[in-house]
Formats: C-alpha cells, sequence, structure tokens
C-alpha cells in the first residue's frame, strides 16, 4: 500500500470540505485531466466528455443570466430617467419655462443633445416662436408625417428611432450639422388641432436606433401631449 503523496492537514480539510473542491472548476478540470491521463490513451472517457459538455452548457447559462440582468438594470435606469424628467416637465407655470426646461434641464436628465419641439400651423410668423426659437419651431401642415416617413409610403409610428447622416436645418437649426441620431415623437393634441413632433437629437449615431425600444418614448410622449393640451387650451 502506497502512501498518500499529500500532507495530513490538507487531507483532512479536504475530507472534512469536499464542496471547496467541487465548487472550483479549474481544481476539477485538473482532476479530471490527470484521471485520463491516468487511464491511457486507448479509452474514452464518455463521463469526462460529458462532464464537459455540462460545464459548456453552465457557462452559456451564467453568460444569459448575466445579460438578462445586465438589461433588467439597464431598463430600471432609462425608467427612472424617463420619471425625473417627466417630474421635471411639469413643475413650471408658465409656457415660455416649461419650453426652455425642456431643451435645458430635461434634455440633461434624459442625456440628449437636442430636444425641439415642432408644431405645425396655418399661420406665418409668431412671436413666441421668435421668442423660444432655441426650442420651438413650426411648420406647415403635413410637415411632420413627411419628415418621419421621408415621403414614403409607409406607416407613420407614434415613436420613430433612427440613425441620420446628418440633422434638418428646418428642424435643428445650427445644431443640424452634428446630429447622428434621433428620436421622433408624434404629437397629438386633440381633435380639431394639428399635430406636433417632439425631436431628441444626439451627436452619438448609436444613441437611437430602430432596434431599441420604444415603451419609455411613447409614456414619455404621451404625458408631453397632455401637458401641451393644457397650454394650447
Amino acid at each position: 500500500m502506497s502512501s498518500p503523496n499529500i500532507d495530513d492537514d490538507m487531507r483532512e480539510k479536504i475530507i472534512a470540505r469536499p464542496d471547496v473542491i467541487l465548487d472550483d472548476q479549474d481544481v476539477m478540470r485538473a482532476l479530471i485531466d490527470a484521471n485520463e491521463k491516468s487511464m491511457g490513451n486507448n479509452i474514452v472517457d464518455l463521463r469526462g466528455i460529458a462532464m464537459e459538455r455540462l460545464e459548456a452548457r453552465l457557462d452559456r447559462l451564467e453568460d444569459t443570466h448575466r445579460s438578462v440582468i445586465a438589461a433588467a438594470y439597464e431598463n430600471l435606469a432609462g425608467t427612472n430617467q424617463v420619471h425625473r424628467a417627466i417630474l421635471r416637465m411639469l413643475d413650471p407655470m408658465a409656457f415660455e419655462v416649461f419650453l426652455r426646461d425642456l431643451g435645458g434641464e430635461v434634455a440633461d436628465i434624459l442625456r440628449v443633445d437636442c430636444v425641439k419641439l415642432v408644431l405645425e400651423t396655418k399661420q406665418d410668423g409668431d412671436a413666441a416662436v421668435e421668442r423660444l426659437g432655441d426650442v420651438l419651431t413650426t411648420a406647415a401642415p403635413g410637415f411632420i408625417d413627411q419628415y418621419l416617413t421621408a415621403g414614403r409610403n409607409v406607416p407613420v409610428r407614434q415613436v420613430t428611432l433612427r440613425q441620420i447622416q446628418v440633422g434638418a436645418d428646418h428642424v435643428y437649426g445650427e445644431a443640424a450639422s452634428w446630429i447622428r441620431s434621433e428620436a421622433c415623437l408624434k404629437l397629438d393634441f386633440g381633435p380639431g388641432r394639428l399635430p406636433g413632433l417632439l425631436v431628441m437629437g444626439a451627436e452619438d449615431p448609436h444613441q437611437f436606433s430602430p432596434q431599441q425600444g420604444t415603451d419609455l418614448l411613447a409614456f414619455f410622449g404621451g404625458v408631453f401631449e397632455r401637458a401641451m393640451r393644457r397650454w394650447l387650451s
């Protein structure tokens, strides 16, 4: 009978806590490799192969779990952002302050580089537009649908996320040259009123893309519609 090649203290620790070995993937892999070498090259260890496959499957499940957790945290952070922006948007008691905050603190909370509000109107010129030209602009009836569809025969969605080569001058003004992606929220102000468009522009071409979800922005747009109806009434 050969004596063990391991000191007594370590041997006792392993016997007392075998789970320490079993839970360590690197140690278990080394033991399996050593067992395969001891069996020789002519023996196929099916148990070892099965364990390798289970280990690979476990790694994939762990990666998926981490991805799900990361997505959940990202969604929670996005929800908190939108809620904070809505609360800030509802604070002002005057229309001009409401719009200025939209292009200032609300935009900062949402982490977008530019926010613009486009209102369709049949009238030429407006004193409010001149005072709030950095946030508010007007357009002729039909402009918004044309802008969202780019003239194509496609349905107009409530929220449109897309990457662009350059922003539209009429929408973004001086900021148009560096806008690379945008979120467009079509606004319904009620029966008998022309629509509006809330546009969030970003210098980052990946901030908004068609593959992203739109639920939070649709919710934000719905709250904004109701706030605007109060000012327009």
